[in-house]
């Protein structure tokens, strides 16, 4: 494509050189391994669901007893298979079995590698044909009632109550939103296991649960129906159970995740090592079932200085896009980070937004880019707050991003009530409409502010991108170059549930929802 701000593609290409050796070296790392949170997701994809008396998830109780025996590295889907094999016995009851102590699945005999292989191949098929038919019934949907136009409007919920989230979301839905999302309740990104059915009480937000995501789909496809546009799921599948929650996203019709490859790391403190073969399994099974993932590079501008460390977005724009290839996600499907965080007191700060939003956009054509608001220089006065969206919504439908995720007035003061989510909703609509094709009618001038911020962005991009290449991945995040933090390569949460794989390790999944 013509660039409008005079981006040099060849650099650009550069650039992406510079980010697929990152990610293959990480790649490298991550095929050598498994961790709790992947073996548990692939209890669930065999079908075994439910907690214990304790409430306990029966897949943790399965990866437990196999970490605790030693023998993980052989992977949860050996000892399934062997155990189908020698007792006849299905992947829920064999989980049953051991959660009531009844059964040990590493003191039966070893049976050979064609009967495991032939015992597990139907209930493998049993899980890719469901989460083909819930991705053909999402396609079907935007077949017969169609869709917003883009950018979406992206809108989030989060009461803690899924009840009342569903009310709210059904509001902002017939107010115009596209996307829902539900906050996940703070700090369920730390906890090592997934919480069990529906809940009611969360705090910041609502636990994510398979339920949670049952009650909430259903209820968007109703208003989907009543509205006559389908109305998309979002919701997180990061920390310690990145694809675990892709898994229970993918079986309930989940159409949007945030779903970063350094964002744990960095803001969560979740152990790099651990994330790095977590975000590998999550974003297989995304691209499988069609959802749309969310990066999270906005976060590094409310640590650090938007106007001087906009190349660290880009650059980890450009890591998150060559991990997420490597995983078999589509470009249609990435959502790259970026957002508008300049300091409203910036000379010609819109002029700086405008630029970094056109690059972002000619660098990632096929990328439906989150386009994220001003959070961090919002105040309690809502009226400029109002004006601060307004500045965001323009740049939004100028540069053509993909998800605008609505700034609302009150973002400094409390959760939006419902007539701020409208006051927002509104706003976008009415930029949208008037400045539709705003980016088609204007040019940005040859060596003008606009255009030279956008080469000065990408060329300290590719400066950063250089220095992690040679330094590798895990010793840059070591060394803080992204938003000014530093985490350690064997510090941080989950690093006790990475681990080796061993010579009778299976995962079937991989190639059969990647293609090959």
């Amino acid at each position: 494509m013509q660039s409008k701000l005079g981006l040099d593609f060849k650099r650009v290409e550069h650039a992406r050189s510079l980010a697929a050796s990152i990610a293959s070296s990480v790649q490298t790392f991550v095929d050598e391994y498994t961790t709790v949170a992947v073996e548990r997701t692939l209890c669930r994809l065999l079908g075994i669901d439910g907690i214990d008396s304790n409430e306990v998830p029966l897949p943790n109780i399965i990866v437990d007893e196999l970490k605790d025996k030693g023998v993980l590295s052989q992977g949860s889907i050996f000892y399934i298979a062997n155990t189908i094999v020698q007792t006849g016995f299905t992947p829920q009851e064999i989980a049953e079995k051991v959660s009531d102590g009844s059964l040990d699945i590493t003191k039966l005999p070893i049976s050979n590698e064609k009967e495991i292989a032939a015992a597990i191949e139907p209930i493998v098929q049993s899980s890719i044909a469901r989460i083909t038919e819930r991705r053909n019934r999402r396609e079907e949907y935007i077949k017969n009632i169609g869709e917003g136009s883009k950018p979406y409007l992206y809108v989030i919920v989060a009461t803690g109550n899924i009840y009342e989230d569903v009310v709210q979301a059904e509001a902002a839905a017939r107010q115009g939103a596209d996307i829902i999302a539900v906050i996940r309740t703070t700090g369920q990104s730390l906890l090592d296991y997934v919480p069990y059915g529906a809940t009611t009480e969360g705090f910041g937000g609502t636990f994510a649960t398979q339920e949670n995501f049952r009650i909430m789909r259903s209820a968007l496809d109703k208003v989907g129906e009543e509205v006559g546009r389908y109305i998309r799921l979002c919701n997180y599948c990061s920390g310690l159970c990145m694809p675990e929650i892709a898994v229970m996203g993918a079986f309930e019709g989940l159409d949007v995740m945030l779903n970063d490859a350094l964002y744990g790391i960095l803001f969560r403190d979740i152990n790099m090592q651990r994330t790095m073969v977590d975000q590998y399994f999550s974003r297989i099974i995304n691209g499988f079932a069609g959802v749309i993932i969310n990066t999270g590079e906005d976060n590094y501008l409310t640590t650090a200085d938007a106007f001087e460390e906009a190349h660290t977005v880009l650059a980890s724009d450009f890591i998150n896009e060559q991990l997420a290839l490597l995983a078999g996600l589509p470009e249609e499907q990435m959502g790259l980070g970026h957002a508008f965080e300049m300091d409203p007191d910036q000379e010609n700060g819109f002029l700086y937004e405008l630029s970094q939003a056109q690059m972002i956009r000619e660098i990632f054509p096929k990328a439906p880019l989150k386009y994220m608001p001003p959070t961090k220089f919002m105040t309690g006065n809502i009226f400029k707050g109002h004006i601060q969206d307004a500045l965001f919504n323009i740049a939004g439908i100028w540069t053509q991003q993909g998800i605008q995720l609505l700034g609302m007035p009150t973002e400094a003061i409390h959760t939006p009530f419902m007539s701020d989510r409208y006051l927002s909703i509104e706003n976008a609509r009415y930029i949208f409409n008037n400045m539709k094709n705003l980016g088609d009618e204007v040019e940005f001038k040859e060596g003008g502010l606009i255009r030279n911020r956008a080469k000065d962005v990408l060329e300290n991009s590719i400066e950063t991108l250089s220095r992690i290449d040679q330094e590798g991945l895990f010793n840059a995040l070591e060394l803080g170059l992204f938003g000014d933090v530093k985490r350690a390569k064997n510090g941080g949460k989950g690093l006790a549930g990475v681990t080796a794989k061993g010579e009778n390790y299976l995962n079937p999944f991989i190639k059969l929802m990647k293609g090959e």
